[in-house]
């Protein structure tokens, strides 16, 4: 049996579900976009269903393996300069948190009993850039599918809620626009919800909003690192353990480090970005279509909780560092 008759069913089904989302998304909010979707579309169809066996393989195939892949497109997104834009202060502000939010993560999804990777993916996904964190992290820490749809609906979640609430609450606050645009753009978990928080509060708030989330996005691969770290700190035999990445990961930190230092053409950026959301998108529909309603009930309570605590945490942090300087 060659790879189309092994895999090819299900690589079919889970790309036509990516092609259903792509064409739903048109008519949805910008907050519920293709990769939610195909994850809300994988989910029904694997739980209305009873899928035959002949799609499974493929399916099993495009979740991990497409997944894995695009890592690689995100990365193109990522440029080390956008740090260089901040000052040192919001920058060790930013990085500070970054860094906190990853190690209580480590901590307290234990403590809190968190299960499986969802709280490590949660927390990640929460300190940096949402989806495309969960992403990038996924493949090397979730042996479960499942907590990476859990971790991808928390983090939208509060993200979409982040984008309404926050700018109401921070006007209250008698924080100026730079102030608030910290508070912003250093703890919603997307670009897209930052954009929508910092631009309703105004412009300089939202300037300011969107140049320290692309410092927080920036941060992705040293975060990557170090979380890594964190979880294998225990298991590792020796230092150089540490270093031994999967393929994904080594190639991920190449394109980010090319491209801060070769500047590519925007077009190409463009086409980068566009085949990284197909590709997620088409990984999410796949990994839908693994997750049980009872697990994803059971698990995501807590996953719901232990969310809402790191964005409140992470909340804490900016707002101290704000009165503190």
């Amino acid at each position: 049996m060659n790879f189309f008759q092994r895999e090819g069913r299900g690589i079919i089904l889970a790309a036509a579900l990516g092609v259903l989302s792509f064409f739903l998304a048109e008519f949805t909010p910008s907050a519920v976009n293709s990769v939610m979707i195909a994850l809300i579309l994988g989910i029904t169809l694997g739980n209305a269903t009873n899928l035959p066996e002949s799609v499974e393989s493929g399916i099993s195939y495009t979740s991990s393996k497409l997944l894995e892949l695009s890592i690689l497109f995100l990365a193109f997104a990522i440029n080390y300069s956008h740090i260089t834009e901040l000052g040192a202060t919001s920058f060790i502000a930013v990085a500070a948190v970054l860094f906190i939010i990853l190690i209580l993560s480590v901590v307290l999804a234990q403590k809190f009993n968190c299960p499986g990777s969802t709280g490590w993916l949660v927390g990640f996904g929460t300190a940096i850039c949402g989806s495309s964190a969960i992403a990038a992290l996924a493949p090397s820490v979730s042996k479960d599918k499942e907590d990476v749809a859990i971790s991808m609906a928390v983090v939208n979640l509060y993200g979409t809620l982040g984008m309404i609430i926050l700018p109401m609450v921070l006007l209250k606050t008698g924080f100026d626009s730079s102030e608030i645009g910290l508070m912003i753009g250093g703890s919603l978990h997307s670009v897209g919800n930052v954009a929508g928080a910092g631009f309703t509060v105004g412009e300089e708030a939202g300037e300011a909003a969107i140049t320290i989330k692309l410092a927080r996005v920036a941060l992705l691969t040293p975060g990557l690192i170090f979380i890594n770290f964190l979880i294998n700190r225990k298991t590792a035999a020796t230092w150089k353990d540490h270093f031994k990445l999967p393929w994904y990961l080594i190639g991920f930190i190449v394109i980010t480090v090319l491209g801060t230092v070769v500047e590519f053409p925007e077009s190409w950026l463009e086409l980068m970005e566009s085949c990284g959301k197909v590709v997620l998108t088409v990984a999410m529909a796949a990994i839908g279509m693994k997750v049980s309603f009872k697990k994803l009930i059971l698990s995501g309570r807590k996953g719901l909780s232990f969310g809402l605590i790191m964005f409140l945490i992470q909340l804490g942090l900016l707002a101290t560092f704000i009165k503190l300087t």
